[in-house]
Formats: structure tokens, sequence, C-alpha cells
């Protein structure tokens, strides 16, 4: 496997980010959750929301890639989920209102998660057919 690695790393920086903005919260002198904070609820949900979408869909493009899938497929499957994450979670952590960054990156990853397990779903059953 290369492609999925390379991708993993990408986005494993990413939330490296996304990760160290959640630590602000002492700062502020809140030490679990958001505090109630506006600002901090979006930071938090940024972080969680990459850690709840990103995973999984990494964890299909590697199925994927472990079946041979063509590495084209691959690579326009990461590209965007970098992009759609990138969008997603700058718009949560570190803008109040970019909505185009918000809608267009939960689009293009709901798209992703589609996509995705559609194609593990034909890989699978292509597997039950040479039974």
């Amino acid at each position: 496997m290369i492609v999925t690695p390379f991708y993993a790393g990408l986005l494993g920086l990413w939330f490296l980010v996304l990760s160290a903005r959640v630590t602000l919260r002492r700062r502020t002198g809140i030490s679990l959750g958001d505090g109630g904070e506006p600002s901090m609820l979006r930071v938090v949900r940024g972080h969680g929301n990459f850690a709840e979408y990103t995973p999984f869909i990494l964890l299909m493009m590697a199925l994927l890639e472990l079946d041979h899938i063509s590495i084209y497929v691959l690579h326009a499957l990461g590209i965007a989920l970098l992009v759609s994450r990138l969008l997603h979670g700058y718009a949560l952590s570190f803008t109040e209102r970019w909505r185009f960054g918000r809608f267009w990156g939960a689009a293009l990853t709901f798209m992703l998660l589609a996509v995705s397990a559609v194609l593990c779903i034909l890989k699978g059953l292509r597997g039950f057919t040479m039974m």
C-alpha cells in the first residue's frame, strides 16, 4: 500500500493542527468540553467531526487499495477527502461564518462516504460471485 498511507499522513498532520486548537481551552480556563463558549464549541466540533468521519473513509480506501482498485480512483478519493476535511475543519475551527467551507466540506465528505461504501460493496459482491 502506498496511496492510502500518503493521504493518512497528510490528514494526520491536519488532525494534529485541529487537536492543538482544542488544547487552547486551557488558556480560557476551560478544563473539559467547551465551557459554554460558542467559539470553543466550534473548535471542539471541528476536531470531533474530523475524528468521526476521516478514519472510516481511510479504512475503506485501504480496503480498496488492498484489493488493487485503480490508483487513479484511490488518488481521487484521497484528494477529495483531504480537500473536504480541510474545508470543513477550517470552517468550523478557524472561522465563525464560513458557510462555503462548512457546506462543501460536509457535502464532499458525504459523497466520499457513499462512493467508498458502494465501491467496497461492489468489491465484496465480486468475491461472492467467484465462489
